[in-house]
């Protein structure tokens, strides 16, 4: 015959049996539990008993009791005629989302590790990826660009100098998306003592090093009774800093900011303020402005030193927005 849904698991069922070994007792345990007695057929000497609360026998669970004591001399045995014969589960795939009850799955039933189970998010999301809210009790997703922090400084690279480079050059990110760029320095040394600091740019993929810089620039040192301003016209490089040492507990810090640099129609401008210590407890402030007199558009940074290498130190570019 035919029929509709999943194949039961079992065509054809038959009854199970046990048998007693008895003793002057009233009391015995099932192989199979029972919700009652009226599902169990007793059999004492072969004759069937009547079951029932103050007839021959009540059970419940697995516990069969008489109303009266056996002797060993008899027989008794049981057939169970209705027991659970196995624990049915649905087929894989086979409940549908109209099958659930609408509220039935509640955080009871969502075990602890629910999250913490998961694979975790080693980096910060993506801007499409989602989170749960609760929205006045109501469950809703949003996307982790609605909420994140709008960051005004963005990290485009970072250069540590370890060993001795002639030159730390930036010639990548520098572009339009940016109308504002910063560079940090820490610690940077030169490998010559008595040396001075100086920037270029790169325009087309290549460093000008033209008569092209103009500058100006204010140092007060520490410790010490003079101010000093100097300034450069038509210059090969602008001069951030005139007198940086090789002290292993100095080094330049501080930080550079560079106008408008993909802007044709202008020069591009720099600002700075830097510190430096010198030998003793001489400590220089370095500030400054500095310009390309020329209109074509700034796609670099150069930075080093008048004579020998950059020794060491971090340089960190930012674009701001």
């Amino acid at each position: 015959m035919a029929y509709i849904g999943i194949k039961p698991a079992e065509s054809f069922t038959s009854f199970a049996t046990q048998t007693f070994s008895t003793s002057a007792t009233s009391s015995y345990t099932l192989d199979h539990a029972v919700t009652n007695e009226n599902e169990l057929a007793l059999f004492i000497n072969n004759v069937r008993q009547q079951p029932g609360s103050g007839k021959a026998y009540t059970a419940t669970g697995t516990a069969l009791t008489l109303s009266a004591n056996t002797a060993s001399t008899d027989t008794m045995y049981a057939i169970f005629l209705g027991r659970a014969l196995q624990t049915v589960n649905p087929a894989d795939g086979s409940v549908a989302t109209a099958s659930i009850a609408a509220t039935a799955v509640t955080g009871a039933k969502l075990n602890t590790d629910v999250i913490s189970a998961q694979t975790a998010l080693a980096a910060e999301p993506a801007d499409t990826d989602e989170f749960l809210v609760s929205d006045a009790g109501v469950l809703k997703r949003i996307d982790y660009s609605l909420i994140k922090g709008s960051s005004t400084h963005n990290l485009l690279s970072t250069q540590t100098i370890s060993s001795a480079v002639a030159q730390v050059d930036f010639t990548s990110n520098i572009d339009s998306t940016y109308k504002l760029y910063r560079i940090d320095l820490l610690s940077v040394l030169p490998a010559t003592d008595n040396t001075s600091f100086y920037m270029r740019f790169f325009q087309g993929g290549s460093v000008d090093e033209g008569s092209v810089y103009d500058y100006i620039k204010s140092k007060t040192q520490a410790n010490a009774t003079n101010t000093e301003i100097a300034q450069g016209v038509n210059q090969p490089q602008m001069i951030l800093v005139d007198t940086v040492d090789n002290l292993t507990e100095g080094g330049i810090y501080g930080s550079i900011l560079v106008f408008d640099p993909s802007n044709s129609n202008i020069n591009t401008n720099i600002k700075h303020s830097l510190c430096n210590q010198r030998g003793g407890d001489n400590i220089n402030q370095n500030f400054g402005v500095g310009r390309i007199e020329e209109t074509t558009a700034v796609d670099g940074f150069r930075f080093l030193f008048a004579s020998g290498n950059v020794a060491s130190g971090i340089f960190k570019l930012y674009g701001i927005t």
